[in-house]
């Protein structure tokens, strides 16, 4: 899995929209749109999520999600077919999503992306800093800082961080499961099991976590002694080293 099939994910606010009575009608149209923007496009039909995606904007201008969307798939057509143009247009994209919603963490995270694959490593940071300098409570930002440091080998930075992001919110499921990779990283099994359960009790639709921690049950199982039994706690004690 590339950085940009990790970091790109797609939002569906169709269904929370829909139990809003307050949204207008233009909303859930567009979120309609979204949807099938993001169907064709996991079927890999791009040009169709391009289409749909532009119907979404053009219904609702202000539609933060649905330029977010279509950033994403110019991204994915600008790095597979090492187009220029379509990197130019999902970075414009990207500023614009950012524009009309300047906490928006999937875009955040995307254009983040962009800018190092397009080797302005020192753009993403200084995009993802002043986001933690102008929203001094985001915990999401501190978690997206540390994942840029975690790519550039900067461990003890990807850690301050983690463990900011923590201080600021200990339900943030995303930073108790980074946190969990480190510890896995270095060796700390117990701990890493710890971090990873916290995250997958926060937040259960991650079965990919789950297949962490039964992995790492089973590995430390077999590397106790008979009659060894370990308490590993939920996580709540991690501090930064």
């Amino acid at each position: 899995m590339n950085g940009f099939e990790y970091h790109c994910r797609w939002i569906l606010t169709a269904t929370v929209a829909l139990f809003v009575a307050a949204v207008s009608g233009c909303q859930l149209a567009a979120d309609g749109q979204n949807v099938k923007g993001v169907q064709f496009f996991q079927s890999g039909n791009y040009p169709a999520a391009v289409e749909q995606f532009q119907q979404a904007t053009r219904t609702n201008p202000q539609n933060s999600d649905a330029i977010y969307n279509l950033a994403c798939v110019q991204h994915r057509i600008g790095m597979d077919k090492k187009d220029e143009t379509a990197l130019k247009q999902a970075e414009q994209l990207y500023r614009r999503c950012l524009q009309l919603n300047a906490e928006h963490v999937d875009c955040h995270r995307g254009f983040a992306v962009l800018l190092t694959q397009t080797n302005r490593q020192a753009e993403a940071f200084n995009l993802l800093k002043n986001w933690a300098i102008r929203s001094p409570e985001s915990s999401e930002a501190r978690v997206e800082l540390a994942r840029l440091y975690d790519e550039l080998g900067e461990d003890a930075e990807a850690e301050r961080n983690l463990v900011s992001a923590l201080r600021l919110d200990r339900n943030n499921a995303r930073a108790w499961l980074a946190l969990g990779y480190r510890k896995e990283q270095e060796g700390n099994m117990a701990l890493a099991r710890s971090n990873y359960q916290r995250s997958y009790q926060l937040n259960r639709r991650q079965p990919q976590v789950a297949q962490r921690i039964a992995a790492i049950s089973q590995r430390l199982s077999t590397s106790l002694t008979p009659g060894e039994t370990r308490d590993v706690g939920d996580g709540s004690d991690t501090r930064l080293r």
